[in-house]
């Protein structure tokens, strides 16, 4: 049996060692196979990765080439099958080296929960002995691996934070302190590896410098974001400054909140965004962030005053924070992955030039971790449902999850729609396609969704009445713009409408466990 890895250089090896692979189109055919591992990868959306959106006209028998040779060089074990619109990799759990690692850190999570601190560490130890650098190193360069690499470093940080927990919990402050102070200079705003050299510090007899990170922390968190520290690092310091002996247990606090991050361009588009917002936050174990990223120096002020009265009127944990930036969406990406964010709301620009998508919200899909939902339109106030048109693309099935989570929070009845057959083309209607989706979605929360078949044409008709309406971005988003539906980009739009664009990280419907949508995904 093969065994590919994307942890460190793309490699796949056999029997008797590694396999020669050939060119670099050949490996990146590879490469996106695996990173959408048992799903279907339409050949447009190979093609349009392999060639970094600029496909030649000839994309088509390129890729079907590459299949080719890729199938001849792996031999009878490739396990790369043709399925309609594309092709897909099927591999058992322990051929991918993501697999595993992912498994062996579910388990000690698991182990962690149960007090056992020595064979989660263990497990961790196990499941880092196989990263072997930096993941599909050989791609740091290509526009497709980018975000995927970016989301593995993320994983892969989170397994060490693990770890580190449970050398805590067995009482290896000291043995840890140091590798912690490097880990902190590395990312010095992740707030969980700070929370951890503080404990130590600490538990080592080192109280005054403990107290110097939690200072250190929350003056780099507000120059950069505007943010206070999260409320598990304020009540840590409390309870350094008190000396509370249950510092001294084993063990730490849970894991950091998931968040919904929303972002509005004005404060009168904050009221649109928080109707989405809010109730998808109130679930346990999230927060809300809101975030004004402002060209102006000027408005910061009044952008501040204005989010903290807002605040005020929100369930208790919110925070929100004013900054300045000239990179906007690069920014955004950034506070979408320095916390645990399963989803960014942002409202639909102004002045595009056509389908032009403008360059802040270009870096921002690009560069996100997580789903990206654009919202065109007011206030959610229809009593129809939420609608999602449903196509079963990439961007869809990040829509219909987004849908599913708006559904189980509001209770709100979830229609799918899909198109009637059209005999002269010979194509059937989309009920199979929407059975599958709704089965998808029973499995994992347990929300029933009504299919809505209609004709192309009367698409708009027929969710005139919705509440609101998500649906995925175009696959070949960055050629035609996000305007499949045009008028979605008028702040006017009726009814309101979300453009989804997935992201590597797995989305707030999602269970706890899964780090990556390499290896979880509802469609699989």
């Amino acid at each position: 049996m093969l065994e590919f890895r994307i942890l460190g250089p793309l490699e796949v090896v056999g029997e008797h060692g590694p396999f020669r692979l050939g060119g670099p189109k050949q490996r990146a055919t590879l490469a996106i196979l695996l990173l959408n591992v048992n799903r279907v990868v339409s050949v447009d959306r190979l093609a349009d990765e392999l060639y970094s959106g600029a496909a030649p006209v000839t994309a088509v028998t390129q890729v079907q080439r590459q299949i080719s040779e890729l199938r001849r060089a792996l031999g009878v074990e490739s396990s790369i099958d043709t399925q309609s619109p594309g092709y897909v990799i099927r591999l058992a759990p322990e051929q991918l080296d993501l697999h595993r690692f992912e498994r062996l850190t579910d388990e000690a999570r698991r182990a962690l929960s149960r007090e056992e601190a020595r064979l989660a560490a263990d497990l961790l130890r196990e499941a880092l002995d196989l990263w072997r650098g930096e993941p599909l190193a050989d791609f740091a360069y290509e526009p497709f691996a980018r975000t995927a690499i970016g989301r593995l470093e993320e994983i892969r940080l989170a397994a060490i934070e693990q770890r580190i927990e449970a050398e805590l919990a067995l009482g290896h402050h000291a043995e840890v302190t140091a590798e912690l102070e490097e880990l902190v200079s590395e990312h010095p705003l992740r707030e969980g590896l700070r929370g951890q050299l503080m404990l130590a510090l600490y538990r080592s007899g080192r109280q005054a410098e403990a107290l110097d990170v939690y200072r250190e922390t929350r003056q780099k968190l507000v120059e950069e974001f505007g943010l206070e520290p999260t409320e598990g690092l304020r009540e840590l310091e409390r309870a350094i400054l008190a000396q509370d002996r249950a510092l001294d247990a084993a063990g730490l606090s849970a894991a950091p909140e998931r968040a919904v991050l929303v972002l509005p361009s004005a404060d009168d588009r904050l009221d649109g965004l928080l109707a989405i917002g809010e109730p998808l936050a109130a679930l346990p174990g999230r927060e809300l962030i809101i975030a004004r990223l402002l060209e102006d120096e000027g408005a910061l002020g009044p952008a501040v005053e204005a989010l903290n009265a807002r605040r005020a009127g929100l369930a208790p944990g919110a925070r929100a924070a004013a900054f300045t930036t000239r990179e906007a969406g690069r920014d955004a990406a950034r506070l979408a992955t320095t916390y645990d964010v399963d989803l960014v709301l942002v409202d639909a620009p102004t002045g595009v030039d056509g389908d032009r998508v403008p360059d802040d919200l270009v870096a921002l899909l690009e560069s996100s971790p997580a789903d990206v939902a654009v919202l065109a339109g007011g206030v959610p106030k229809g009593r129809g449902g939420v609608f999602v048109p449903f196509g079963g693309g990439e961007h869809d099935w990040a829509a219909l999850e987004l849908g599913a989570w708006l559904s189980e929070t509001s209770g709100a009845t979830l229609r799918l729609v899909g198109t009637k057959a059209d005999s002269q083309r010979g194509q059937r209607d989309s009920s199979r396609l929407l059975a599958d989706a709704s089965l998808a979605i029973q499995r994992v929360v347990g929300v029933d969704a009504e299919p809505l078949l209609v004709e192309p044409a009367e698409l708009v008709a027929a969710v005139e009445d919705a509440t609101v309406v998500v649906i995925g971005v175009s696959p070949r988003w960055r050629q035609e713009g996000i305007g499949d539906i045009r008028r979605a980009l008028v702040r006017d739009a009726s009814p309101p409408t979300l453009l989804v664009h997935r992201g590597p990280r797995p989305s707030g419907l999602a269970p706890r466990d899964p780090r990556t949508r390499f290896t979880w995904s509802i469609e699989a």
